[in-house]
This record gives structure tokens, C-alpha cells and sequence, in this order.
């Protein structure tokens, strides 16, 4: 584990020796309300390495190597994100394995049944949910991260050269700029709309207003014990506490704190007294018009696409989704927006 300024000195000049490297990432999310970057596996030439980011080590050196470098990872979005929000790391070029295999029609691509397919090997589970902000860190977690990065640049390979030799290293390289540049924009979380959890859009408008002022009550808990909001209390129980609030009955958990149990009950309390013009009213459904011309024109390009999908032995969706279909059948000057090129070639748009 390089936890270290000098640690991390070492094996700087062998990365920057190297034109690709294989990158993954672990947080908290599972165990803590504020996300932290816990670790960051590496792997290049011929070796794995483990990065401790809560260490007192300056990341900016390795940081600056890795954007100079190709970068190799399972499902690029995660990882990229939070090594952008955490270290404000951008990488330039990146290869994807999940989007290699989709184009190669495979339709299992998480890392377990890659390697299963590609090197017969079956990797190890049970780490998948742990707490990696543990330290220090238990050797058989240190193990399962390192096979995060181990097999990445083989697999690359292997990769690259079937989809060059069905042509479709070009189609591989635009949806990776596309996944990258997508990446890069960041997603804020509705402040106002938040609280609406799924399930919720169904239940009486009294009953909202109390699963609005639970679930604020729950995200106030969650940030000041610093743990996930479904470790205060889950949703299914939130939405059901809710219903019975106004039922009459008053909901209880037994793993509530005095404290938590005072202020659960006055949150609920206090959307209970509120006039009926407070309760939340049903979010305005945005309806696209529906006409002859407009579903005959989705139905074109559907079929164009499943044509094509059957020839290439892809994945329908992979080429364009039906919620794309209908986005570009509606309003056709937002297909370079949604489509990349080889996609809109395959539907001649």
C-alpha cells in the first residue's frame, strides 16, 4: 500500500514509462453519508499497486502522470467522477472495457464474467459492499482490489484486437469520447424535488407532504452521523411510515435513539398540521404529442436499427434506445447530440 510521498516517488518513473495503465477506484458510499475517495488501484507494467488516498500523500504528481496516459478501466463513469470531484483528475484518453464488450456483442460485461470468458478464471466475490475506508486495510480486500486492475490490460488487448479485426475500432473510439465528455458534466441532485423517492408519485398528496418532511428529517440524520440515509431508515419503511402517519398511527422503530425518535415524530407531526394549499402537488408531467406521423417515423428508425443490430450481432439498445428513437423521431436536430457518428450512420440519419 503506497501511503507515502516516497512511495508514491518510486514507482512515478516507471508510470511515466508506460503509454497505457489499468485504473479503478473504492469509496465509502455504502458506509458513509459524505462520499470519500478511499483507494485507488493501479496496474503497469507488470505489477499492481494500491494507492491510499486517506493517507497524507500528495496526489497532484499522480495525477498529473495519469492524464498523460491511456486510460484503462471497467465502466469509466463512476471512477471518473470521482476522481474528478476528489482530486479534480480529468483524463484524456480512456479505454472502456464495458463499452469493447458491448461492441462486440457481448451481453454479460461486468468484470467477473469478462474474466470468466476471456481467461477462464473465476474471480473471488465478497468485498463488493465492505467498508473501504478500513484500515488498516484487511488482506483479503487489499486482494480483492487488486484484481479490480489486474486483468484490465490483458483484456484490453484482447479486445482491441477483435474489434479490429471486425472493424470496429473507429465505433469503439467515438462512444469512448462521447462516455468521456458525458463524464465530465456534473450531475446536481434537485434540491426542491429530492425527497420524491420512487413510489411515492402514486400516494395522496397529505401522504407526500409527510414523506417530504421525513425524508428531510432522514437526510439531516444521515449528514450528522455520517452514514447513508438508508442506514436511518430505508425507503419502503419511509413511505410506509408516511401512510400510516396519516392514517392515524404512529410508526416507531426500534432501532431509533430517543433523539432520533423525538425529532422523527416531529417532523411528521409538522406535515401533518399543514394546510392543505402546502401539501406537494404531482410534478407536471411533460407529455410529447403523439401523432400518426410521429410513431410512423419511430417505427422506421426502430426497424432500420433491429436490422442492423441482427447483422452485427448487437444489441439493440446499444445502437440507440428507444427513448432516443423517440427524442430524434420528435426532433431530428438533436441526434448529434445523442448519437454518436457510427450510430447515426447505421440509422442513415
Amino acid at each position: 500500500m503506497i501511503t507515502s510521498d516516497s512511495q508514491l516517488a518510486e514507482i512515478l518513473p516507471r508510470l511515466r514509462a508506460v503509454e497505457r495503465v489499468a485504473v479503478d477506484t473504492e469509496a465509502d458510499s455504502l458506509h458513509c453519508y459524505f462520499e470519500k475517495l478511499c483507494l485507488i488501484q493501479l496496474t503497469f507494467d507488470g505489477q499492481e499497486f494500491l494507492v491510499d488516498p486517506l493517507a497524507s500523500i500528495d496526489l497532484v504528481p499522480l495525477c498529473a502522470a495519469l492524464a498523460e496516459k491511456e486510460i484503462v478501466l471497467q465502466g469509466m463513469d463512476f471512477d471518473l467522477r470521482l476522481l474528478r470531484r476528489t482530486l479534480g483528475f480529468s483524463a484524456k484518453e480512456v479505454f472502456d472495457t464495458v463499452i469493447a464488450a458491448r461492441l462486440l456483442g457481448l451481453r454479460e460485461f461486468s468484470l467477473a464474467a469478462l474474466v470468466q470468458q476471456y481467461f477462464n478464471i473465476t474471480l473471488a466475490k465478497g468485498s463488493q459492499k465492505a467498508n473501504w475506508a478500513r484500515r488498516p486495510l484487511p488482506a483479503v480486500m487489499a486482494e480483492y482490489a487488486k484484481n479490480d486492475t489486474h486483468y484490465l490490460l490483458p483484456l484490453a488487448a484482447r479486445m482491441e484486437a477483435e474489434l479490429q479485426e471486425r472493424g470496429r475500432t473507429e465505433w469503439f473510439r467515438q462512444s469512448c469520447r462521447r462516455a468521456l465528455e458525458q463524464a465530465a458534466v456534473e450531475r446536481e441532485r434537485d434540491p426542491v424535488q429530492a425527497w420524491r423517492l420512487s413510489g411515492s408519485g402514486t400516494l395522496p398528496a397529505q401522504t407526500n407532504a409527510v414523506v417530504r418532511a421525513l425524508w428531510h428529517w432522514r437526510d439531516q440524520e444521515a449528514q450528522r452521523s455520517d452514514r447513508p440515509a438508508f442506514h436511518v431508515l430505508q425507503n419502503s419503511a419511509l413511505l410506509d411510515a408516511a401512510a400510516r402517519f396519516v392514517a392515524g398511527e404512529t410508526p416507531d422503530f426500534r432501532h431509533f435513539s430517543d433523539r432520533r425518535r423525538r425529532g422523527f415524530l416531529a417532523a411528521a407531526n409538522t406535515a401533518l398540521a399543514l394546510p392543505e394549499s402546502e401539501w406537494p402537488s404531482r410534478p407536471a408531467r411533460v407529455n410529447k404529442p403523439r401523432t400518426r406521423d410521429l410513431d410512423k417515423r419511430v417505427e422506421e428508425l426502430k426497424q432500420r436499427r433491429d436490422k442492423h443490430a441482427t447483422e452485427l450481432a448487437l444489441d439493440p439498445s446499444f445502437i440507440a434506445s428507444r427513448g432516443a428513437l423517440e427524442t430524434i423521431a420528435a426532433d431530428e436536430s438533436r441526434t448529434g447530440q445523442i448519437l454518436v457518428e457510427w450510430q447515426r450512420e447505421l440509422l442513415d440519419l
